[in-house]
């Protein structure tokens, strides 16, 4: 018998055999964990791993018989049943994929990404202890959630975000009772659509922490989403942003969030007001409301009632009002824990409350986009962790007080576009190591000056600044040249005279924005410079010269304004290809347009006028096809507009070629530019008839000038059909025949509306000038250019009558129809014009007199009747008698004011009339002047009744000046006391 002692000795022996089956075991991949998961198990993930299409192999290790070993599973220790499923891609799986293998069509040749799609399987049942399953950031094309996830009872983790499932959210997932944690985000840009019938499941998911149905189409449960949210006791997080929400109750009738930590409802339509419930969440640390259509003024709170909160995000609404509420619920704080704080984008206004310095853990202050005013409190120097400060675009003033410098965790300090005066000096930016952007602007020029010693150098490396309307010269700032990773600079209407420095065009490569408008900058442009990351150049309004440039890559190019000449280079596509914004207007540029222009394939914004250009205008050009603003006006092109031009700029909506040498008919094919807004040919030397336009041309044409050419014909009735037109300028043309009846249903001129939105990246520098003869005179318009509607048709050789229906245009504003044959009366219903401002009728044949009724047109400020052949009496009121008589002349048989030609004494049985008239006219005289009389006779009796009692009896004259001192003193006394009380709490609030 083998003794224990024995035993041992052979026991290493003996396990040989053994350990070398296990390692046999483990080379065909089975564990030799005691613990291997079930065949069951194992089973089901295979047949889940063949449902799934998976181009990149990311599963290609589910082989062998433990499963517990296969990527993205994991296994309980003790039992070896699954219990994670982990297969959230690591990569961007778009929805555009690739019918063949699944894979995205955007996949690099060399790469596939980790993207699994296709079919979830029920295979999943089996998989009784899973605890945790994500299948997020993946690509299912749309196929919806499967509705047997609800049957997983065990689950406590649900992450299908961003995978691009879609239909109807299945509501068998409110049978998830164990689940802590759900997340259903779509992604912003998918295609695909999630949406619920109800929300109603909720109340099952009772031991849920964490939701999450970003983008999920909620308005089927809309209306009682709070109602069903709020029967989640243990919920902590609630994010619903961009669910098309549209209900926020103003009341709740019990706050059952007792443990919500963080609530985000942003992107919402909720169009109404802030509940004050939302400020009743004692356990609110995080408040995201963005863009969610919120308006009316922040509800009032307790003081001290937000101490808990950290993260308060308002921006993009309408919230109205002071936000002295707000400032109190978040004051009286022992220890404030607010860390960021961002009203950008609303309509608050008001001073900023100095307690807003109290909150020393503050990181973020985003007051910018709003209508705050006074001072920047100086208490704000003692939030020495703020990184960032944004108050840009508001209506504040004064000085920048010193303290800001006492910022040293600073990196965005942007106080843009206010009222700023004051200095601005070294004490103020000295301390602040950490800054990297810096805007200021003022909207009073030089109100703001800049100084520091001509030595100083900052500790601070920016990589953006910001300076406008604020006096920075006369020398370029010599500290900039230490700013190493500046990649954006802006500073224009800065009072900077002399040269840009070479150091400034050496960062060329690393600049995206370079902005030195508006100076008084002199010399030579470099001819070449490469920039690296397609930049905006602005350097208009400045005194530069030289020719044009070739910059490459620069993607916005403005040099308006300066002495550039010479040619454009024929070569200028190859050398910026990136172009999309060109304006060198009102320069010296010479010689031919060249094709090359014309194939910038990505030019949107074109604009060569007030140069010295010549040649044929549209001569060797080709498709434009992004180009939508077009101005080559004030130059010398000659030549003739083709037939294909709506089809060689397909997406024009501005043209204007006003004031050239331009010949020859427009083309007689339908002019089909089915976006055009505005086109501007006046000026020219164009002739024939004017032509036919398309339906669709019409719809969209708001502006048509075609003034001073030499076009002959009929005014075509087709213009009447025109939906948005609203300036028409045909004058000093050769037109004949009557004047249009249909012109009165041309409803552009019957409403005042922006009929030309242009593209809002045009905003910044876009200055829609358009030329136009009002009140006798040249005028420039722009922005108000909606406000004109105008029919211009003077200097032609029209005839006939004015038609009376021209009268239905109730928002006209101009009309001139001088310099013509017209002939019969002016319509009676004139007067139905009532916002008229400018009329001309003169040099005609009208006849009759002038309608009663057009004194009442109380805005028609510019009048001119002369040389026709009207007569009669003027009208009398309103602003007819401040008409200068010149407006009348030329018409014999016109009499009275101003004119001073009275009109003859009636005769006959109207002189009786007249007699009658003057009788009664007579009497309401004597009646006037006993009623003036008596007004006199009672004042003085009334006056010595009391003054004389006083003359003459001393005791009563003593008793009513004690009475007045009296009252006086009572008088002062509470003028005083209220003038203190005024400035007592005028010092509390500063």
């Amino acid at each position: 018998m083998i003794t224990m002692k024995a035993f041992f000795l052979l026991l290493p022996l003996l396990s040989l055999p053994l350990l070398s089956q296990l390692l046999s075991l483990k080379a065909n991949g089975i564990s030799s964990n005691t613990t291997n998961c079930p065949v069951k198990e194992r089973r089901a993930l295979l047949k889940l791993k063949a449902g799934l299409k998976d181009p990149s192999g990311w599963l290609s290790s589910w082989t062998g018989r433990d499963c517990c070993e296969w990527v993205g599973v994991s296994c309980d220790n003790d039992t070896g049943r699954v219990v994670k499923l982990d297969l959230r891609s690591p990569d961007i799986c778009d929805d555009i994929v690739d019918d063949d293998n699944g894979a995205p069509e955007s996949a690099l040749e060399d790469y596939k990404p980790m993207c699994l799609s296709g079919q979830v399987s029920p295979s999943l049942l089996a998989l009784k202890y899973l605890t945790y399953l994500d299948l997020s950031h993946n690509n299912f094309q749309g196929n919806p959630i499967p509705s047997f996830l609800g049957s997983l009872k065990t689950l406590t983790y649900l992450n299908l975000s961003q995978a691009s499932f879609g239909g109807l959210v299945p509501p068998q997932l409110g049978n998830l009772s164990n689940l802590r944690y759900l997340d259903l985000t779509l992604n912003f840009y998918s295609r695909q659509e999630l949406r619920v019938s109800d929300l109603n499941w909720l109340s099952g998911l009772s031991s849920l922490n964490y939701l999450n149905l970003e983008g999920v189409d909620l308005r089927k449960g809309s209306a009682r989403w709070l109602e069903n949210v709020n029967m989640l006791p243990s919920l902590m997080e609630l994010h619903l942003e961009d669910c098309q929400l549209s209900e926020f109750p103003e009341s709740l009738s019990f706050v059952n969030f007792t443990s919500l930590s963080v609530l985000d409802l942003s992107f919402n339509n909720f169009n109404s007001t802030m509940p004050r419930w939302v400020f009743n969440i004692t356990t609110l640390l995080e408040l995201t409301l963005m863009d969610s259509e919120l308006k009316g003024s922040i509800p009032a709170v307790a003081e001290g009632a937000l101490c808990k909160l950290r993260k308060i995000i308002l921006s993009l609404n309408s919230l109205t009002g002071n936000i002295s509420e707000l400032a109190a619920g978040l004051s009286g704080c022992i220890n404030s824990n607010l860390e960021e704080l961002d009203l950008w984008s609303n309509k608050f206004n008001g001073p900023l409350p100095d307690s807003l310095g109290l909150h020393r853990y503050l990181r973020l202050l985003h007051l910018s986009h709003n209508s705050f005013w006074g001072p920047i409190p100086s208490s704000l120097g003692n939030l020495s962790r703020l990184v960032e400060l944004g108050l840009s675009f508001n209506n504040m003033n004064g000085t920048i007080p010193e303290s800001i410098g006492r910022l040293s965790k600073l990196t965005t300090l942007d106080l843009y576009s206010n009222s700023w005066e004051g200095l601005v000096t070294e004490s103020h930016l000295q301390n602040l190591k950490e800054l990297e952007i810096l805007k200021i602007s003022s909207h009073w020029a030089n109100s703001l000056k800049f100084r520091s010693t001509r030595g100083w150098v900052p500790e601070f490396n920016l990589s953006s600044i910001a300076i406008k309307n604020c006096h920075l010269g006369p020398e370029f700032p010599k500290w900039l040249k230490n700013q190493k990773k500046l990649s954006s600079i802006t500073l224009s209407g800065a009072a900077i005279s002399g040269t840009v420095p070479d150091w400034l065009w050496e960062l060329s490569r690393q600049l995206w924005k370079l902005d030195l408008s508006q100076n008084r900058l002199v010399g030579k442009l470099p001819r070449l410079l490469d920039f690296g990351f397609e930049p905006m150049v602005n350097l208009a309004s400045n005194r530069l010269e030289g020719s044009f440039p070739l910059w490459s890559n620069v993607i916005q190019l403005y040099l308006k304004n300066n002495f550039v000449s010479g040619p454009i280079p024929a070569n200028v596509d190859r050398h910026m290809s990136a172009l999309t914004y060109l304006d060198v207007s009102n320069n010296s540029l010479t010689g031919d347009l060249p094709s090359s222009v014309s194939r910038l394939k990505n030019l949107v914004y074109l604009d060569l006028s007030n140069n010295a250009l010549t040649g044929d205008i549209y001569a060797g050009w080709i498709v434009m096809p992004k180009l939508k603003f077009l101005d080559l006006s004030k130059n010398n092109f000659s030549g003739h507009i083709p037939c294909q031009m709506c089809s060689l700029l397909p997406l024009l909506e501005w043209l204007k070629l006003s004031t050239n040498n331009i010949s020859g008919e427009l083309p007689s094919c339908p002019l089909n530019c089915t976006c055009l807004y505005t086109l501007d040919l006046g000026k020219n030397r164009l002739h024939g008839r004017i032509p036919q336009w398309t339906e669709e041309s019409l719809n969209t044409l708001s502006e048509l000038i075609l003034e001073s050419n030499s076009f002959s014909g009929r005014i075509p009735e087709q213009l009447c059909n025109s939906l948005n037109l609203h300036v028409l300028d045909l004058a000093n043309n050769d037109l004949f025949g009557s004047i249009p009846r249909c012109f009165g249903n041309m409803s552009g001129m019957k409403s005042l509306q922006l009929y030309y939105r242009f593209p809002p990246e045009f905003r910044s520098f876009f200055s829609r000038k358009i030329e136009l003869i009002m009140k006798g005179r040249s005028m420039e318009y722009d922005e108000l250019i909606p406000l004109v509607n105008m029919i211009d048709l003077s200097r032609n050789n029209l005839s006939g009558e004015i038609p009376p229906e021209i009268s239905n245009l109730s928002t006209l504003r101009a009309l001139n129809l001088s310099n013509n044959q017209l002939t019969g009366t002016i319509p009676g219903n004139i007067s139905g014009l009532k916002q008229l401002e400018t009329l001309d009728l003169s040099s005609n044949r009208l006849s009759g007199q002038i309608p009663p009724g057009m004194s009442s047109m109380t805005f028609l400020n510019s009048l001119n009747l002369s040389h026709n052949n009207l007569d009669g009496e003027i009208p009398k009121g309103n602003q007819f008698t401040t008409f200068n008589p010149s407006s009348f002349e030329g018409n014999s048989g016109l009499c009275g004011l101003p004119l001073l030609r009275n009109c003859s004494t009636p005769t006959g049985p109207d002189a009786q009339d007249h007699d009658s008239e003057d009788k009664g006219n007579e009497e309401d005289h004597h009646g006037q002047l006993w009623f003036y009389a008596s007004i006199v006779l009672g004042f003085l009796v009334g006056f010595w009744s009391v003054c004389g009692t006083l003359v003459i009896k001393s005791s009563w004259r003593q008793a009513y000046f004690r009475l007045a001192d009296k009252m006086m003193d009572k008088i002062y006394l509470a003028v005083q006391l209220k003038t203190a009380r005024l400035r007592r709490n005028w010092e509390n609030r500063t």
